[in-house]
């Protein structure tokens, strides 16, 4: 079942996600369903936390949104090792109408657990490297406006503020 997104300024997307203690139903539920909306909204990443669950679970299919060939759910991933530096444009599913370019690691090695409580180890470069670490940010309630320029990011703010304005007249 898709679930809602939520949108930048949602103050769970700034919270640091709690990690997972047992792996349950509901949780390869909420993992399934985190896929099926990932995929909905035509991403190749997304946290919990952008679904409103403060958990440390991400769900990652760098050949989405069309093939849906290698999806992947990770519960309490963690960057181990990272190495090269990257420049690239990002978006989020949670940072509405704004892309930026963003300097990350260029490969990434991220340990964790997968749905069936068994460790996991994934070692990853290009496109990938950049989905885990950005995924992974949001678990700490990072975003990635949060990693660009203090005048880019107030530009971005000032514009979602209008948003809100106007949202809040309609609604009137």
């Amino acid at each position: 079942m898709p679930l809602e997104i939520l949108s930048y300024p949602d103050p769970v997307l700034a919270k640091k996600a709690e990690v997972i203690e047992e792996i349950t139903p509901e949780l390869r539920q909420l993992a399934e369903d985190m896929l099926e909306t990932m995929y909905q909204s035509e991403g190749i990443g997304l946290a919990a936390p952008q679904v409103g669950e403060s958990i440390r679970l991400i769900v990652v299919d760098v050949t989405g949104p069309s093939h849906r060939a290698e999806p992947m759910a990770v519960v309490n991933p963690e960057i181990v090792c990272s190495d090269g530096e990257v420049v690239s444009e990002e978006g989020c599913l949670s940072v509405a109408n704004y892309r930026c370019e963003v300097t990350r690691a260029a490969s990434c090695t991220v340990r964790g657990y997968d749905l069936e409580g068994n460790p996991i180890e994934i070692e990853a470069e290009g496109l990938k490297a950049i989905c885990l670490q950005h995924e992974i940010d949001h678990l700490d309630g990072v975003l990635f406006i949060d990693r660009i320029s203090r005048l880019k990011r107030s530009l971005y703010d000032r514009k979602v503020k209008k948003w809100v304005k106007q949202a809040a007249r309609t609604d009137d």
